[in-house]
């Protein structure tokens, strides 16, 4: 006798893919206050210079550094990183890192030559934002040890350092040639975040990794030279970060060894090295 058994299709349900990240309709608060901080400390530089008061303008781009270091760190230590945050950061620089210290520079010397001043302006302006541009880009393609290119935060600070220095030390703008230095180094800032010499990025230091009793002693001698007098103690810092890797370029190219920074796009499906 045949027993007919009829077969009942069971729906299976899929679960929701686990990508580890949860879904929030939400924007994280903490670290875009940062963000929106960095983003007010180059609105106050922009207005400040138009004021004519360039030192309170070079100071609140720094302030915008320190801002836009500590978003991003606290968004990892809080685990509140995402999408809307980076994007806002980029946007973010390019106001504190890329316009502010361009017209801080122009308003206060580099007006005095003409369509040569403007066009340096505007070469750093472009640059910071093809800087940019192209970090963006090239995330996960690059050595993370290494930033390609000069980043805007340290450009930024060149330029801005350069005014506070000048403006602290009553260094007199009518001098023939403080207006071309101050060309130099505005173009020199600007070309440096596009070209691919490789900067260290510090982002294999973590906070929490022990380190010897020495390294606190010098961490608090240089807090001591830089309150001592910032201007030139800044100054000087970020002009040897700012040279520090067209060096480690020709090490690098003397040692026969690829550079780090040059893009690694992954082989397409099928082909083997």
């Amino acid at each position: 006798m045949r027993i007919g058994i009829r077969r009942r299709k069971i729906r299976s349900i899929a679960p929701a893919a686990d990508t580890g990240v949860a879904r929030h309709r939400g924007i994280y608060l903490l670290p875009n206050l940062f963000t929106t901080a960095a983003l007010f400390s180059g609105f106050y530089a922009i207005v400040q210079a138009m004021g004519q008061h360039f030192e309170v303008a070079a100071i609140a781009i720094f302030a915008a550094m320190v801002f836009d270091g500590m978003d991003g760190r606290v968004a990892r230590l809080t685990n509140t990183a995402s999408a809307f945050g980076a994007q806002y950061d980029s946007l973010s620089d390019m106001t504190s890192f890329g316009v502010a210290p361009a017209l801080v520079a122009y308003e206060w010397i580099l007006r005095d030559l003409g369509r040569w001043g403007w066009a340096a302006a505007f070469v750093y302006c472009a640059c910071a934002a093809l800087r940019l541009a192209r970090f963006n880009a090239n995330i996960g393609v690059v050595d993370k040890r290494f930033f390609q290119g000069l980043p805007s935060p340290a450009a930024a600070a060149l330029v801005a350092g350069f005014v506070w220095l000048a403006v602290d030390n009553h260094l007199s703008i009518r001098d023939s040639w403080m207006p071309w230095a101050a060309f130099a180094i505005t173009v020199y800032a600007g070309l440096t975040m596009v070209s691919n010499a490789p900067f260290y990025s510090g982002k294999s230091f973590h906070l929490a990794r022990s380190v010897p009793f020495g390294v606190m002693i010098v961490v608090v001698l240089a807090i001591f030279v830089v309150a001592n007098d910032p201007p030139i103690a800044l100054f000087i810092l970020f002009c040897t970060y700012a040279v520090s890797g067209y060096a480690t370029w020709a090490w690098i190219a003397w040692k026969g060894e690829e550079n780090p920074v040059r893009p690694r796009h992954p082989a397409p499906p099928g082909d083997h090295p």
